[in-house]
């Protein structure tokens, strides 16, 4: 598991407003690039005053330079060449918003929401957090432009209305090369005016995943503690894909739901064959999902066989799908072609009955949360 926040020491220098830096090793810099950067150095001479600040690996002496300088914490100094970090000058608190060598960036819009998730691992917050939609409009600019992929996520990132809009729109411009994955409930692109401003932006490849977690709307309305959003999120996947645009459904597999997984893959394949992907994903212990245990907690052993058929019916009717956040040795050989490693590496573990595993490196493992809470009693290591 990698940490991507950790509080600094000042170790020499004036603590000033620093705003966005791209971390460097490297002291040649130009001073155009190097204000706006982080030096990591062990070196005390030969570093030039004008680098934004430095970060000292423990043990190393500050020097003395009147450029900010701190003490980098150990779980940081995973740090590398490009990544872009934030530092608050009130609590000293280091923030990595972006990872140059990450295929896995994802942007955290807002946690507001219309949704209150039985298992929502970023628990909605009914206040302003414009402040980071505008920090998201300003690390854009400064990503770049060969990234492969970046994420805007939520709570509900197009409660932003236009400004939601207008982010994709400076994406595009900013990133022009770069895939965009929207994680949304898909319910604001009922309103077709809205759905069209968003395809008028004509992004090369964008996606939004949107969940779906029953073909029953009470029970799915049930999960998302919300009335009507089954109706109003079927409309807006049906909007989206009459305009031409990319989706993709997402099911969060638990106890509510496990044992109707075929029901819904057959509702999928009848009425939504169009979309563009369908994600069957794992439970991930964390946010209200540690409240709700004795509703949603199910052995993934204990599906295994609804998981093979739903996939297998989508795959037979020709759907693009995948199986996520599961351990190989609890999903069934006949849908191997499906499962991928989709655990961010900064939330992700292996538990003592892998070590001896001989896929290990094709298992997705754990959810760090569930590691420190519960998993299953059926882990099998691969033996040959």
């Amino acid at each position: 598991m990698i940490k991507l926040h950790s509080k600094l020491s000042l170790l020499a220098g004036e603590n000033v407003d620093l705003g966005f830096l791209t971390i460097t090793h490297d002291v040649n810099l130009p001073r155009s690039l190097a204000e706006r950067s982080a030096l990591i150095s062990s070196d005390v001479d030969g570093i030039p005053d004008y680098f934004g600040c430095l970060l000292r690996p423990k043990g190393v002496l500050a020097g003395n330079k009147s450029t900010p300088q701190f003490l980098l914490p150990e779980d940081l100094m995973h740090l590398s060449e490009g990544d872009i970090v934030k530092i608050a000058s009130d609590t000293l608190n280091l923030r990595v918003l972006y990872r140059r060598q990450s295929h896995q960036n994802s942007i955290l819009l807002t946690e507001r929401c219309n949704h209150y998730c039985l298992m929502c691992s970023q628990p909605p917050k009914n206040i302003d957090d414009s402040y980071l939609l505008d920090e998201t409009k300003e690390l854009v600019k400064r990503i770049p432009s060969d990234t492969h992929e970046i994420g805007f996520t939520g709570g509900e990132p197009t409660l932003y209305g236009d400004g939601f809009i207008d982010l994709i729109r400076l994406t595009k411009s900013y990133l022009p090369s770069t895939a965009i994955h929207v994680l949304s409930n898909g319910r604001a692109f009922q309103d077709i005016e809205f759905c069209r401003k968003y395809a008028a932006i004509d992004h090369h490849d964008v996606m939004v995943g949107i969940p779906i977690y029953s073909d029953d709307p009470v029970l799915h309305d049930y999960i998302v503690q919300s009335k009507g959003a089954f109706n109003e999120t079927v409309r807006g996947i049906l909007n989206l894909k009459s305009l031409g645009q990319r989706v993709e459904i997402r099911v969060v597999i638990h106890k509510q739901n496990a044992h109707k997984l075929v029901d819904l893959a057959e509702f999928i394949a009848r009425n939504l064959l169009f979309v563009d992907h369908v994600a069957l994903m794992g439970l991930e212990i964390i946010g209200f999902t540690r409240a709700n245990m004795d509703k949603l907690w199910i052995d993934q052993f204990e599906y295994k066989d609804e998981l093979s058929r739903a996939a297998n019916h989508l795959k037979n009717n020709g759907m693009n799908v995948s199986i996520y956040n599961h351990q190989l040795c609890l999903v069934n050989p006949d849908i191997h072609f499906a499962y991928k490693k989709s655990i961010s590496d900064w939330k992700n573990e292996y538990v003592d009955e892998c070590k001896s595993c001989l896929k290990l490196n094709e298992c997705g493992g754990f959810f760090s949360s569930a590691v420190q809470n519960r998993y299953s009693d059926n882990l099998k290591a691969f033996k040959n």
